[in-house]
């Protein structure tokens, strides 16, 4: 809540929590009971929603995999929004807390990697069996695309989030012009963090496919968080 504060107080009229277990556990909140008393007239949006509404469209066995952090499979978000839309599918979750520290360690194409994505893709097709679908939903995991590829039958469909949810916004622009006509046109990125800039800066670079250069800012300590339960 602070950051999303604090991308308001930048003159931002649109943020997306591009984290999955953000999205699971603080955008409801946000939206409900948080938009209405600091800032009615702007958006705050996930990446749940707009993955739940298509997943269908890529499962034929009507079997899908979700590989997640333990938070967004505990908080049963997908299980929930997948049901809305599709509930003929049924779903399968594994959580998978190494993969996050070792895309942040620039593991991920290290043999060391190996063990702990074939544990987990091992264990949910095991569980699932019929899945013909993997949702990667985290942020982190497409760089360890090649490595789960590695250790999947043939047939097996690998779903990345980031072209779904870029098309989705680019539809609820364009739905909701009011707010389309108050985002700048400049193309103009941005990068800030409130940790170190050399670390986020060596880590950025590695999603990002090109050096990143980040400015530090601090949040408002003084925002009260105590009637917010995420």
């Amino acid at each position: 809540m602070q950051c999303v504060e604090w991308f308001f107080e930048q003159g931002c009229p649109l943020v997306i929590l591009a984290c999955n277990t953000a999205s699971a556990k603080a955008l409801r909140t946000i939206q409900q009971n948080d938009l209405a008393r600091i800032a009615p007239e702007n958006r705050v949006l996930g990446v749940i929603r707009p993955t739940t509404e298509i997943i269908g469209n890529f499962t034929r066995s009507r079997n899908i995999g979700i590989l997640a952090t333990n938070g967004t499979v505990q908080s049963g978000s997908y299980l929930i929004e997948i049901e809305k839309f599709f509930p003929d599918i049924t779903v399968h979750q594994e959580a998978c807390p190494m993969w996050v520290p070792i895309v942040e360690n620039n593991e991920h194409q290290q043999p060391g990697a190996d063990y702990f994505v074939k544990k987990h893709v091992d264990h949910i097709l095991k569980a699932g069996a019929g899945i013909d679908t993997l949702l990667l939903a985290c942020t982190h995991y497409p760089l360890l695309r090649d490595k789960i590829r590695q250790f999947l039958p043939e047939g097996i469909t690998l779903v990345s989030q980031g072209e779904i949810v870029a098309n989705s916004l680019a539809d609820y622009l364009n739905r909701h012009s009011e707010l389309e006509n108050r985002c700048s046109k400049s193309g103009e990125r941005m990068f800030y963090t409130t940790d170190s800039t050399e670390d986020f800066d060596n880590h950025a670079s590695i999603f990002f496919g090109e050096p990143v250069r980040s400015n530090h800012m601090n949040l408002d300590n003084s925002i009260q968080l105590a009637d917010h339960i995420y």
